[in-house]
């Protein structure tokens, strides 16, 4: 009986129009035994995504392979297994990650990393549905539901020899493209709240917080989301979460921010023409202009929304302000920005 699909929905955290994508399909795949193939950077969430594909239908057992992982000459023991006396060391007979997932769904993790060698007895497994264990003389039988994972480009790999064109095309029937969280930073609200009320504690972040976050381009993607999350709730006794509490990146990624737009800002006042602050000539017989500090109040608000692209929060920062206080600005000289 097929699993309920809403519960894959909350698998997936988020509302993009890339996200509702792969949720669907996530329910397509689901239904059917075709092999899979999940391309996107690391952290995206390609194994969350496989599990997903498995468990609307569950049969069997879900084996994670993780291809970065196995090195050295044992490698070919952890897939395919090994007999008794087949290497020093093989004090017993050991079962293969290829035989644990017979029935149910082999999920390769970053299969680009796997040899060529091995590529070749994998295809080999696809195609026939039997393997070797090292050092046995008999073959063995496996049939399961391959989706594999990576972040490289495999039709480059093919191309270039490091990765074999036949076993590219088995594994490519279906493709799902993650995106990385900087091409869907609506999710990311979503994903603060998921990852909140699964430490407890009614934990919640301050709106500045929430807009540094939202404006980081995260290389690491949701691990590094995850991770960040984590440090917030263990820094701070809570529950609410503040600027001061985000990780040594991100106050440098804000640090980096600023800085940025006191550059662009005294370029901005460098061009600025003479009028704009009136005559400040020093000849005794000039009457200098007074501008209202009301006035000067709203030029630098202005001006650092401008500079900041409308960022509110990192004009905040600029002007040595908190947020509400800015707010309460914009409201009273009815600026709307």
């Amino acid at each position: 009986m097929l699993a309920n699909l809403e519960e894959t929905r909350h698998v997936l955290i988020g509302e993009s129009p890339r996200t509702r994508q792969v949720i669907r399909m996530i329910e397509k795949l689901g239904k059917c035994r075709w092999p899979a193939l999940l391309l996107g950077e690391t952290g995206t969430g390609k194994e969350v995504v496989a599990r997903a594909i498995h468990n609307i239908n569950p049969q069997g057992p879900f084996v994670t392979i993780d291809c970065s992982a196995m090195v050295g000459p044992l490698m070919e023991s952890e897939l395919f297994g090994h007999v008794k006396g087949a290497f020093t060391g093989a004090a017993m007979t050991k079962i293969g990650l290829i035989e644990a997932a017979n029935g149910g769904t082999a999920f390769f993790d970053e299969i680009g990393e796997l040899p060529l060698d091995l590529q070749a007895k994998l295809l080999r497994v696809l195609q026939e549905k039997e393997f070797r264990p090292v050092g046995s003389l008999t073959s063995r039988r496996s049939d399961f539901r391959i989706i594999a994972a990576t972040n490289r480009d495999l039709a480059k790999e093919v191309e270039k020899g490091t990765f074999r064109r036949d076993l590219y095309f088995r594994l490519n029937v279906i493709n799902i493209r993650l995106s990385p969280l900087r091409e869907r930073k609506e999710d990311i609200p979503s994903l603060i709240n998921h990852f909140l009320t699964r430490v407890g504690g009614n934990y919640s972040l301050t709106s500045e917080a929430l807009e540094v976050l939202i404006s980081y381009d995260w290389p690491g993607n949701i691990r590094e989301l995850e991770n960040c999350v984590q440090h917030m709730v263990a820094v701070n006794s809570g529950p609410l979460l503040h600027v001061a509490d985000l990780p040594s990146n991100l106050q440098n990624h804000l640090i980096q921010k600023k800085s940025n737009y006191l550059m662009a800002a005294a370029g901005a006042d460098a061009g600025m023409s003479r009028q704009d602050f009136g005559d400040l000539s020093t000849e005794p017989s000039s009457v200098p202009t007074i501008v209202p500090l009301a006035e000067l109040e709203r030029r630098a608000i202005l001006n650092a929304l401008d500079c900041t692209k409308g960022d509110r929060a990192v004009a905040a920062h600029l002007l040595g302000i908190g947020r509400t206080t800015l707010y309460r600005k914009l409201k009273e000289y009815e600026l709307a920005c």
